[in-house]
């Protein structure tokens, strides 16, 4: 259950509203949405997410971006994010639980827990392991958008943003993270 309450689209600022009637026109309304779009400035921000999931689709490919992306939220223990991803990782025919991974896909979904577990831990190793498949500004990207992933996550987390009706049937096959537990 939602922590703070969605505001009606006649109760939004007036830029608000403009992007909630183009988002509504285009079908594109989620919960996290009508959540940020109570402050049009953490709208905008998180709008970001976009432009960067393009970079990284470009950079990567859309099974690898999803799979890094599934990594980053399943290890940062968010459930609307995963169960978006882990519905993104069926619709290319792949198994949320049986992932066969291609070498660069087996780095990046290391780089994604790892950047939720601790950033300050990415081995040298492992970044000189991605230069292998990606230039400097490609890891860039890949970091930046990895970043943005769990700004995402820490914001339906933090708020405990319902999940979308269209997820709700996926919502057993996500399995909480346990790293955490023995943290003080």
């Amino acid at each position: 259950m939602a922590r703070v309450d969605l505001k009606a689209p006649e109760e939004l600022s007036e830029e608000s509203k403009k992007a909630y009637e183009e988002l509504n026109s285009k079908g594109k309304i989620t919960n996290m949405k009508l959540a940020m779009l109570q402050d049009y400035g953490t709208y905008l921000a998180f709008m970001g997410w976009y432009d960067s999931w393009a970079s990284l689709e470009k950079t990567v490919g859309l099974r690898a971006a999803t799979i890094y992306a599934h990594s980053v939220s399943t290890t940062n223990g968010c459930l609307l994010c995963s169960l978006f991803f882990i519905s993104d990782l069926k619709e290319l025919g792949l198994d949320p639980n049986n992932l066969e991974l291609e070498e660069n896909e087996k780095l990046l979904q290391q780089l994604g827990r790892q950047i939720v577990k601790d950033p300050t831990k990415v081995s040298d190793e492992l970044l000189n392991s991605l230069r292998n498949y990606y230039t400097d500004t490609e890891i860039i990207i890949i970091v930046g958008f990895g970043a943005q992933m769990q700004a995402t996550n820490n914001f339906n987390s933090v708020l405990g943003v319902d999940v979308d009706k269209r997820l709700l049937p996926l919502k057993e096959e996500f399995t909480p993270p346990t790293w955490r537990e023995n943290i003080k």
